[in-house]
């Protein structure tokens, strides 16, 4: 059996990290991934998925009924407090308002430790942006461009870390 690295049992904290937005291409450069847009948030809720038991009554089962795997809902993934350094996120939300054709983008959330390092991601497939906040202008705040984006997917999963930390990459501050 493989012992785990010293620490690797540490739990991590939850306060570092991206937010990808990717696209997958169609036509002639069918399966290529485009970045459109990363950005950084100061929270991200929603990663959950919750399976929903059929129960089934047997008769002559006297003793509870038999539960079986049912189908699995995906929470709305809220990213709140958020800085992107393109009007990309407004723009695809607009697209999906104005037209029939619902545009859907790959979302990846890389968590960093604290050395910078990308130790757990997950991504959301077909993400549908559902509600867009943007903060309250007040000269005196000094608030951030995006107050909410809340992200409808079909998809949950959880993947291995594949990225560099911005910060950490020398690409800006996301």
């Amino acid at each position: 059996m493989k012992h785990p690295a010293p620490g690797a049992d540490a739990p991590l904290g939850g306060f570092r990290f991206e937010v990808r937005f990717t696209e997958h291409l169609l036509g002639d450069k069918a399966g290529e991934v485009v970045e459109l847009c990363r950005g950084a948030f100061s929270e991200c809720s929603g990663l959950e998925a919750s399976m929903e038991p059929k129960v089934i009554k047997e008769g002559g089962r006297n003793w509870g009924v038999v539960q079986r795997a049912g189908r699995v809902n995906f929470a709305t993934v809220v990213f709140k407090r958020g800085l992107t350094r393109c009007g990309d996120l407004w723009a695809w939300f607009s697209l999906v308002g104005r037209q029939a054709y619902a545009h859907r983008l790959d979302v990846d959330i890389t968590l960093f430790d604290g050395a910078g390092r990308g130790v757990m991601s997950w991504s959301l497939v077909n993400a549908l942006p559902v509600k867009f906040k943007a903060p309250d202008l007040n000269a005196s705040n000094s608030e951030v461009v995006i107050e909410e984006l809340h992200l409808a997917h079909e998809g949950l999963a959880r993947v291995g870390p594949v990225r560099q930390n911005l910060m950490t990459s020398g690409e800006g501050e996301g």
